[in-house]
């Protein structure tokens, strides 16, 4: 049992890897301790224990950022954070489980398939982990690479393929320990000729410039819902956004930039306020401009009473008009709507985010031509922007994807890892990026997921940027989206298993 304990430690150290902190080479070490953890498991049971004890460790500390979350929330306690911490991570948990029971299983006998095997399988579980039960693949293995040359292989292996290649590597380190170097040499040869191959077939299309201006007005959570706070926001937006220069820009907003409704399907007073509230906002463009913002839109089937909302981006143009609508998606379970609500709303429970009704969700991944110099843009709100393979509409590619977020609750470890997370999406999808936050980090990313510019975490001020060219053809990842990553899981998996057989 003391191995298992061990596993925990070096789960809870390599949460150090990830961004805020970024030590990345904790995390293959960390992988090389539990392949040797692993090994020495006394069966099945005892292997599956270890890497949920990793995993249970890793994800405590480095999913703190939730806990912070329920300190903006005054009808629960905010010691019950922590309890929420615990049970998501105890949950998470079983994924990694999953790899190492694998692992134990065909290679208890033989090192270089117990690499070999768990390296398949991780690729695999993060899979599963982002998307069963609604999936959560906060923080892969693969977001420590980002700040390193190796992102760019995304563009060919994906997130999950490049985090089943953190796991190799980490392997290869345990290995070398025992004095088996070929493996670390084919997989630092492999590693390197993955990386020539993604920089080649993606090159970068020159386009026109396109001006955009990012605002991050610096409006912490405490103070965005509070009576009264509204113009003081407004007023903050339209500081930093400036006036018209008279050259076509693009404004973007964070999600929920206006609390109000911008768009009101109730009685015409009701309509009238969201019109101008619409006008209001347009008033900063100028004739070529457009602006995108998050914002709410209210449901009604009579016409009276509110029969749901939608949690949107709305791009404006000249005179308040609408020229596209994206509602969010992929909703965050107790943020945009209460499960069992009937049940858990009787003990007392609620949302996270102010108001007693729930989201609905939207259509999915969508591209809006907004018109005039700028096109189709791609939209995906928030907490959508970590969901691998799932963040553009295959069927109409955009110039660009647009993600407005509020990440002013999540504390100080939560935006960065988002960020990250993001300039994954750019570098497999090949497209450029955009984050408007309430608070930060907002970025302009490029789409091989290299940040161009960013406004700091707590800091108001707007980026000016051109919009950087997307790929003049879809990436491979693009093209065959997470079948890449499965098929190569499955192939070391297989491998793995031949040659266990093959030594018996």
């Amino acid at each position: 049992m003391l191995y298992v304990l061990y596993a925990f430690l070096a789960g809870a150290a390599s949460a150090f890897a990830f961004e805020p902190v970024g030590l990345w080479p904790l995390l293959p070490v960390a992988f090389a301790l539990l392949c040797e953890f692993t090994c020495r498991s006394k069966g099945l049971w005892r292997a599956l224990l270890t890497g949920w004890a990793f995993g249970l460790g890793q994800f405590v500390v480095g999913l703190n950022w939730i806990a912070t979350a329920f300190t903006f929330q005054a009808a629960m306690p905010a010691w019950l954070g922590w309890i929420a911490v615990l049970l998501l991570s105890l949950y998470l948990a079983i994924y990694p489980a999953m790899a190492t029971g694998l692992a134990w299983r065909f290679g208890r006998d033989n090192r270089v398939v117990l690499v070999t095997v768990l390296g398949g399988a991780w690729a695999i579980i993060e899979w599963l982990r982002g998307t069963m039960f609604t999936g959560f693949p906060w923080n892969p293995a693969a977001a420590v690479l980002v700040p390193t040359p190796l992102i760019t292989l995304t563009a060919l292996i994906g997130t999950y393929g490049l985090s089943g290649l953190v796991v190799l590597l980490g392997g290869a380190i345990w290995l070398e320990y025992y004095r088996k170097w070929l493996p670390l040499v084919v997989i630092v040869g492999v590693t390197a000729l993955l990386w020539v191959l993604p920089a080649s077939s993606v090159p970068q299309d020159p386009l026109a410039i396109m001006n955009v201006r990012v605002v991050q007005p610096n409006i912490g959570q405490e103070d965005k819902w509070r009576p009264g706070f509204d113009e003081e926001a407004a007023r903050r937006l339209a500081i930093l956004s400036g006036p018209p220069t008279g050259d076509p820009r693009l404004l973007l907003w964070p999600e929920a930039a206006v609390t109000d409704p911008l768009d009101d399907a109730r009685t015409d007073e009701h309509q009238a306020m969201a019109e101008f509230q619409r006008t209001r906002i347009a008033s900063l463009l100028g004739p070529n401009d457009r602006l995108l913002t998050g914002g709410i839109a209210i449901a009604s089937k009579d016409g009276i009473h509110v029969s749901g909302a939608a949690n949107s981006v709305f791009a404006l143009g000249p005179g308040g008009k609408v020229v596209g609508r994206y509602d969010k998606a992929h909703l965050v379970p107790y943020g945009e709507y209460l499960p069992m609500r009937p049940l858990l709303s009787a003990i007392g429970l609620s949302r996270l985010a102010p108001g007693d009704i729930d989201f609905n969700s939207g259509p999915g991944p969508r591209t809006l031509n907004i018109g005039g110099e700028w096109g189709k843009v791609g939209f995906q709100l928030c907490y959508e922007i970590i969901f691998s393979g799932a963040v553009v509409d295959e069927k109409h590619r955009p110039a660009f994807i647009f993600n407005p977020s509020n990440d002013a609750w999540f504390g100080r470890w939560g935006p960065p890892q988002h960020l990250a997370q993001a300039r994954l999406r750019a570098a497999e999808e090949g497209l450029p990026i955009i984050r408007s936050t309430p608070t930060g980090i907002s970025a302009v990313i490029d789409g091989r997921g290299n940040l161009v510019k960013s406004q700091p975490w707590r800091t108001a001020g707007a980026i000016d940027a051109v919009l950087p060219p997307a790929a003049n053809s879809p990436t491979p990842f693009a093209r065959f989206g997470n079948v890449i990553p499965l098929v190569l899981g499955f192939l070391l998996i297989i491998g793995g298993i031949v040659m266990s057989r093959r030594r018996r």
